[in-house]
């Protein structure tokens, strides 16, 4: 059982790094899009210009901590952080907003604003479980 809640951690530290390198690479690709959507976000269009650059090197930076042993409780941290500015975003503008714009790539653009927010919601938790199991089993022996 032992073996299992240290394997947790490293299958969600897999699978955020598959999330955020899609993301990232599929803005990157669709770049103009991706910014003129930022632009056209009631809640976001102040910061335009740099905000989409942040945001792709966010996602690639996360992703990169969460590769490394060493590194990962600080990607977990990292993906927590930044998946709960991703669900309050998306809470945010349908509380407030009519209009909703899509900065998400890829598949994810697909999705309709409640399922991106239950699907970040789902995210959050994964984060919050992997984080949690990471720091209880991941400390060396002392």
């Amino acid at each position: 059982m032992k073996y299992l809640k240290k394997i947790i951690p490293f299958a969600v530290s897999i699978y955020f790094v598959i999330l955020f390198c899609y993301a990232a690479i599929s803005k990157v690709f669709d770049f103009e899009n991706f910014q003129h959507q930022i632009s056209a976000s009631p809640l976001l269009n102040g910061f335009s210009q740099f905000l989409p650059y942040t945001i792709i090197i966010v996602e690639f930076f996360i992703a990169g901590l969460l590769c490394y042993r060493k590194t990962r409780t600080t990607g977990l941290i990292g993906s927590l952080v930044l998946m709960l500015i991703f669900t309050g975003y998306i809470a945010l503008l349908l509380i407030t907003s009519d209009n909703l714009p899509c900065s998400c790539g890829g598949i994810l653009e697909k999705m309709s604003w409640h399922q991106h927010l239950y699907f970040n919601m789902g995210c959050v938790i994964l984060s919050i479980m992997a984080l949690g199991l990471n720091l209880r089993y991941s400390r060396p022996a002392e």
